[in-house]
C-alpha cells in the first residue's frame, strides 16, 4: 500500500499553509510524513506547490487535473502509486493514530475503499482506495462533481464503524482537522 498525503488545499480560512502549522512542536505535514514513512514503503505527497515540500524527501507530484479539490488529489495519488491501494490523508489532521492506520490497512482485502464512519459521518480523507476506483473518480471529475463519496455506490466499500474506531480513539480526535485560527487555538490551548 502507498501512503498519499494531500497538501493541495488553498487554506483560505487559515490565511496561510495549514500543513506547516506547528502542533506539539512539530509541523503537521512533518508529523504525517514521519508516520507514513514508518508505515508504508512508498509515500507520495500531492501538492500544487512542490517546492515548499522538498525538505520532506518524499515523492512529490502535482494534480493531473488542476482545480478538482481533494477528489482530484485522490485521483492523482492513485494514478502515481505503484501499489494497488493507497491510504489517503489530508495534511491538516494532527491526531493520527498509527495503530488505527494499521487496523484499516488490515481490513483492505478485496475492498475498493475502506472508510471510517465517525459520529460526524464518513471520513473520505482518512481512507483507503484501490486503483479500481480510478474510472469511477474520473467519471465524477469529468462531470465536475467533486464530492468524494459520490462514487462510493459504484465500488465495494468497507466502512469502519464508530465502535471499531473507539478502541483506537477514545477521545474522538483522530479525524479533527484544522481549518481556522480558532481550531489551532483549540488544539494548542484546550482539549478537544
Amino acid at each position: 500500500m502507498t501512503g498519499v498525503i494531500l497538501a493541495g488545499g488553498k487554506s483560505k480560512r487559515m490565511g496561510r499553509n495549514k500543513a506547516f502549522l506547528e502542533i506539539n512542536g512539530q509541523r503537521m505535514v512533518d508529523q504525517i510524513a514521519d508516520i507514513f514513512k514508518d508505515t508504508f514503503e512508498e509515500v507520495i505527497l500531492v501538492t500544487n506547490s512542490p517546492i515548499e515540500y522538498l525538505h520532506l524527501d518524499l515523492r512529490i507530484v502535482t494534480d493531473l487535473i488542476p482545480n478538482k479539490g481533494a477528489l482530484g488529489g485522490i485521483y492523482t495519488g492513485l494514478f502515481y502509486a505503484s501499489s494497488e491501494h493507497i491510504f489517503v490523508i489530508a495534511c491538516d489532521m494532527p491526531f493520527l493514530s498509527k495503530g488505527f492506520i494499521d487496523y484499516m490497512v488490515s481490513k483492505a482485502g478485496k475492498f475498493d475503499a475502506v472508510v471510517p464512519r465517525s459520529g460526524d459521518g464518513l471520513q473520505p480523507l482518512h481512507a483507503i482506495y484501490s486503483k479500481r476506483c480510478l474510472r469511477q473518480i474520473e467519471a465524477l471529475l469529468e462531470l465536475d462533481d467533486l464530492k468524494i463519496t459520490n462514487f462510493y455506490p459504484k465500488v465495494r466499500v468497507r466502512e469502519i464503524s464508530p465502535h471499531e474506531i473507539l478502541s483506537f480513539d477514545p477521545e474522538q480526535s483522530i479525524f479533527f482537522n484544522i481549518n481556522t485560527p480558532q481550531d489551532v487555538g483549540k488544539v494548542r490551548g484546550e482539549k478537544i
